[in-house]
């Protein structure tokens, strides 16, 4: 089916908007809605669509009504959204579905007009400043229908998911509330449990100076809005505790198996106690998690949500000067080559970097004669 003609974005943060843009993209008419009328302003001034100040006055305005806010919300705007008869469908975004459905359906709303989603997409940052109109490409979008959705409603929503670049899946709301407090939930309370560690003053900057990408990349979600995120895992409470105490109890027996023999984590060994590195019976043991470890990331679907692939890794020492990387891309195009993957290593002050090129194994000889002819150093 094509992208519904007009839609309804209540909600206009980084979600809300991004979804805007890509379906404005395509084609579709969008109106925007907020409870703070300058979020909605400011969506509509980067190009999302037009503001509609109040719903009591969008009648019939939409053909699907999107709404992006926390999961605590949804079944009452739902509510409010169908006794204003803004539009003939409705799905939501939130990142946890039993919670909204039990409201909904405590609130009497329309069921069947209903599809419950949530894009597996996101930023860091918040509001819609923040957003992007590729947010969603070939990401997963989870879509939960209930035993009364209606089946236009199901293909309705679907060409929605699509027409923002969407790979949708059909799951049932408690299974993706299960599965999501171990890929998304969980994962985000222990980046905030590490990034925490490094809040207390008494850490001098000088330590800080030497974090490195390990760090970052460990972090990254830790930056993520408080008082939304709060939200989401008080709506989840079950599912992400399970998972919090398994990973708990996993980092507890690591911490026993470093620590010296007959000392618990914290104390200071005493005098001839093993020193901290040398070989121990308990290696065995940190060694299995390890593995454990490396066995999991390599089970993380890869592009597109397909399955994991092994990539080749090609170097590639690039110069710090406009247009270099574009220069790069159209070397690898021409050569008939895909770049499934690009990280960038750069000191700040060099006159140049390097560039990590993910292919496919059967491709990293011929990129890397391209990049040679195309005069730049590589490392075979």
């Amino acid at each position: 089916m094509a992208a519904p003609a007009r839609v309804l974005v209540r909600g206009t943060g980084l979600i809300g908007t991004s979804l805007a843009l890509a379906l404005r993209d395509k084609g579709t008419e969008v109106f925007l809605s907020d409870a703070d009328p300058a979020a909605a302003r400011l969506a509509a001034d980067l190009g999302a669509g037009t503001v509609l100040p109040d719903l009591r006055d969008g009648k019939g305005i939409a053909d699907v009504a999107v709404l992006a806010m926390p999961p605590a919300l949804v079944g009452e705007e739902l509510s409010f959204a169908q006794e204003c008869a803004v539009a003939d469908l409705y799905t939501d975004v939130a990142s946890v579905k039993v919670l909204p459905v039990a409201r909904a359906r405590a609130l009497g709303c329309d069921l069947e007009s209903f599809v419950p989603g949530h894009p597996l997409a996101g930023r860091e940052r918040h509001g819609p400043a923040a957003a992007q109109a590729d947010l969603f490409l070939g990401r997963t979008w989870a879509l939960c229908p209930l035993p009364e959705t209606s089946p236009h409603a199901m293909d309705v929503v679907t060409a929605l998911v699509v027409a923002a670049g969407a790979d949708p899946v059909v799951t049932e709301a408690a299974t993706h509330d299960r599965w999501v407090a171990l890929v998304s939930h969980a994962p985000h309370l222990v980046a905030t449990a590490m990034a925490a560690r490094l809040a207390p003053a008494d850490i001098p900057g000088d330590a800080l100076r030497l974090a490195g990408q390990g760090l970052r990349d460990v972090t990254r979600v830790a930056a993520g809005d408080s008082a939304l995120w709060a939200q989401i895992l008080s709506a989840n409470a079950g599912p992400v505790a399970e998972v919090v105490a398994a990973v708990a109890q996993d980092l507890a027996e690591v911490a026993r198996l470093l620590a010296p023999s007959g000392h618990t984590p914290g104390d200071v060994p005493p005098s001839g106690a093993p020193v901290a590195g040398e070989p121990t019976n308990e290696a065995a043991g940190v060694t299995a998690l390890l593995d454990r470890g490396r066995a999991g990331v390599g089970r993380i679907p890869g592009k597109h949500g397909g399955q994991p692939r092994k990539f080749t890794v090609v170097q590639v020492v690039i110069a710090d000067r406009p247009g270099e990387l574009a220069r790069l891309f159209n070397a690898a195009g021409a050569a008939g080559v895909n770049i499934e993957d690009i990280r960038l290593e750069h000191s700040p002050g060099l006159p140049v970097g390097v560039a990590e090129l993910s292919v496919r194994p059967d491709q990293a000889a011929t990129l890397l004669d391209a990049m040679e002819d195309g005069g730049w150093p590589v490392r075979r």
